[in-house]
């Protein structure tokens, strides 16, 4: 008899919390136990230095439910969750934090709004337990400033508890930060996205890994994403738009320069304004020409990787006419 194919799959990235491994177990298997469904947690041990994987080593020896993937060193929470996602074997995808402070009672309720039709459910932490100043506050303004530039409306991009169809996620390449923008980049492939209200708890053990710090990070990515999603197979619009904009500035200030020559006697070589247009016409040309070697680049990537630059969602067709009986068959 076949075995029931895996519906769920939980993805859990975790840095030195051996003080919430077990409680976290604990609350899935209370949380996931009511469902019925056959699921399985993916923990990712990103290289840490306290007992943590000798209590997931521990778990997983008495839970066939549990797989244990230990990274070699500390690579990051997106690095961390990309290693989740490439051994989760489950039909929707749930990463959840390690600390506890994302409650697993809500995973029904995000598969609920999945079985309504949606792609992604976004978690919103509604109600924070974290410090205003350092964490609230900067997260209020990235999530506002990731909003207005992607376009994608949603109040909490750094909660880590979402649910996600396997085929939304496996597209995206996750490097630097980017596991947060992964509602963004799912939208833009046509995915539907919708946001569910989830508890958010106070961390009752270990050491918060996030700082202000991060808040430029995230602005950085941001402007990586906001590329990738406007220019990335069209690079020479924005580098070839920016250079023409200086050859335009730099003609009219060589204008100008003509201007004084003949209306007031003033030389260039006591003008700056040439030294300007002259700065402005070479910056220009070289954008130009990093626009023309980002076509030729995007076009050799394409082809070597074999990756069309568009997501398909179904294909629809008539079905086979029946072959007509051949006479020698008869």
């Amino acid at each position: 008899m076949a075995a029931a194919p895996l519906e769920l799959s939980l993805l859990v990235p975790v840095y030195n919390e051996e003080g919430n491994v077990g409680a976290l177990l604990a609350a899935i298997r209370d949380a996931l136990g009511p469902l019925g469904k056959p699921y399985e947690v993916v923990f990712v041990d990103d290289g840490s230095t306290d007992a943590t994987p000798r209590l997931l080593r521990a778990a997983a020896a008495e839970d066939p439910r549990l797989r244990v993937v230990l990274l070699r060193k500390n690579f990051g929470q997106t690095a961390a969750l990309a290693a989740a996602i490439a051994h989760a074997r489950g039909a929707v995808l749930v990463p959840l934090d390690g600390d506890l402070q994302n409650d697993p009672a809500d995973i029904p309720r995000l598969l609920a709004k999945l079985d309504e039709g949606f792609d992604v459910a976004s978690g919103w932490r509604r109600r924070r337990r974290d410090p205003f100043l350092t964490r609230t506050l900067p997260s209020r303004v990235a999530n506002g400033l990731i909003s207005l530039i992607s376009g994608v409306r949603l109040h909490d991009y750094g909660c880590t508890l979402k649910a996600y169809r396997r085929e939304v996620l496996e597209p995206g390449n996750l490097v630097g930060e980017m596991h947060r923008f992964i509602p963004v980049l799912a939208s833009w492939q046509g995915a539907r996205v919708a946001e569910v209200e989830v508890n958010h708890r106070p961390r009752l053990s270990g050491k918060s890994k996030y700082g202000l710090g991060r808040t430029f990070k995230v602005v950085l990515d941001l402007m990586t994403l906001k590329f990738m999603g406007s220019f990335l197979t069209k690079p020479i619009y924005i580098f070839g738009g920016a250079g023409f904009g200086l050859l335009g500035l730099s003609a009219l200030l060589a204008a100008y320069t003509l201007y004084e020559k003949l209306a007031d006697d003033v030389w260039v070589h006591r003008n700056p304004v040439f030294l300007i247009a002259i700065f402005f016409a070479l910056a220009g040309m070289q954008l130009v020409m990093m626009g023309l070697l980002g076509e030729l680049l995007i076009r050799v990537y394409f082809a070597a990787t074999r990756t069309a630059p568009y997501v398909v969602r179904e294909v629809v067709e008539a079905p086979a006419a029946p072959c007509a009986e051949s006479p020698a068959s008869r």
